[in-house]
C-alpha cells in the first residue's frame, strides 16, 4: 500500500512540473536540444557514385569557354538589332541583305587544307565564303548572306566596305603558278550559280587587287580574266577596236570611272596592267595601255 502511495506521489509531482505557464513552456523548449532519429534504412547497393571519367568530364564541361556557331551569332545579332526603348510591331515584307559583288583571290598558301585551317584559327581574322582546290573541289565556309572578312580595306567606285556587299572566293594557288583547268572549270560553275541566284551584274566580278591595289596583287597574272569575261563574269576590252584615245583623254578619271581607287595612282596602274595587259606590269601607262583603258572606259561612260 505504501509503495502504491509513493508511486502516486511521484506521478503527481511529474505532472505538476511539466505543466507550467506558456512562457515557461516556450523558454523550456527553447533551451532543450531536440534529437530526431531517422529510422529509414538506405540500400547502399542502389546508390551509384560517379566515376573518375564522369567527374573529369563534368569539370572540363564547366571550364570550357562558350563557342558560338555562326547561327548562334546571327540570332544574337538579330536580338541586338531590336531597339528595346521603342514599341515593337513586326513587319512581314523584307529581304535578307544579298551580295552584289564577287571578289576572287588566290590563297598564297600551299594547300586547300592549309587555307581551311587558316580560316578556322581565331587569331588570323580572315575568311572567305568559298575555297576551291586545284582538283576542282569546292568548299563553302560561310553562308552567302554572312559578311566574310576577305577584302579588308577596300574600295570600288563609291563602295568603301566591300566585305558588306560581296562574296569572297579563294583559289588554292601560291601566286606563282598557273591555275589548273579543273579549278577554273569549278570556278565558272560556281560563278554561274551565284550570278543567277543573286542577279549580280557582269561588271561586278572583280579581283582582290582591283579593290585594294595598294595592298594586294591577287589573283596573279596567271588568272584567265578574258576567259571569265567571255562567259559573262567581268569586263574585257575589244581587242579588234583599240583606237587611240582623244587628246583630252584623262586616264586618271577613266580609272576612277571604271571603279578603281586612284589615291595611290602608281599601284592602281600596276593592278590595272596585271589584269588587262599581263605581259607588262610596270606602273606607267604606254600608248597601247591607254588604248586598252580607253576601250574599257567607253563601256562604263
Amino acid at each position: 500500500m505504501r509503495l502504491r502511495s509513493l508511486c502516486y506521489s511521484i506521478f503527481v509531482l511529474w505532472v505538476l512540473s511539466s505543466c507550467g505557464t506558456p512562457k515557461q513552456r516556450v523558454l523550456q523548449h527553447a533551451n532543450t536540444s531536440v534529437l530526431r532519429v531517422d529510422n529509414i534504412k538506405i540500400n547502399t547497393d542502389s546508390v551509384k557514385l560517379p566515376g573518375t571519367a564522369e567527374l573529369l568530364a563534368e569539370k572540363q564541361t564547366t571550364t570550357m569557354p562558350l563557342v558560338l556557331t555562326a547561327d548562334d551569332t546571327i540570332k544574337m545579332m538579330m536580338r541586338e538589332g531590336i531597339n528595346r526603348n521603342v514599341d515593337w510591331a513586326e513587319a512581314i515584307h523584307y529581304d535578307i541583305r544579298k551580295p552584289n559583288f564577287v571578289i576572287i583571290h588566290h590563297t598564297a598558301q600551299h594547300s586547300l587544307a592549309q587555307t581551311i585551317r587558316t580560316f578556322q584559327l581565331e587569331h588570323t581574322k580572315v575568311s572567305a565564303h568559298y575555297v576551291i582546290g586545284k582538283d576542282g573541289r569546292v568548299v563553302q565556309m560561310l553562308n552567302d548572306y554572312l559578311r566574310s572578312w576577305h577584302a579588308g580595306r577596300s574600295k570600288w567606285g563609291n563602295v568603301t566596305d566591300m566585305n558588306s556587299v560581296s562574296l569572297g572566293i579563294e583559289l588554292d594557288n601560291n601566286g606563282r603558278e598557273p591555275f589548273s583547268e579543273a579549278q577554273i572549270n569549278a570556278l565558272l560553275i560556281l560563278l554561274d550559280t551565284l550570278k543567277t541566284k543573286y542577279q549580280i551584274p557582269f561588271a561586278n566580278f572583280l579581283g582582290h587587287a582591283d579593290v585594294a591595289p595598294a595592298r594586294k596583287n591577287d589573283p596573279s597574272v596567271f588568272f584567265p580574266w578574258k576567259r571569265l569575261a567571255d562567259r559573262g563574269f567581268g569586263v574585257w576590252y575589244d581587242e579588234s577596236n583599240l583606237v587611240p584615245p582623244p587628246d583630252n583623254f584623262n586616264f586618271v578619271d577613266a580609272l576612277r570611272i571604271i571603279g578603281y581607287d586612284v589615291s595611290n595612282l602608281n599601284k592602281t596602274i600596276g593592278a590595272f596592267k596585271r589584269k588587262f595587259i599581263v605581259t607588262d606590269v610596270e606602273e606607267t601607262l604606254t600608248d597601247y595601255d591607254k588604248r586598252v583603258l580607253y576601250n574599257l572606259y567607253r563601256r562604263y561612260f
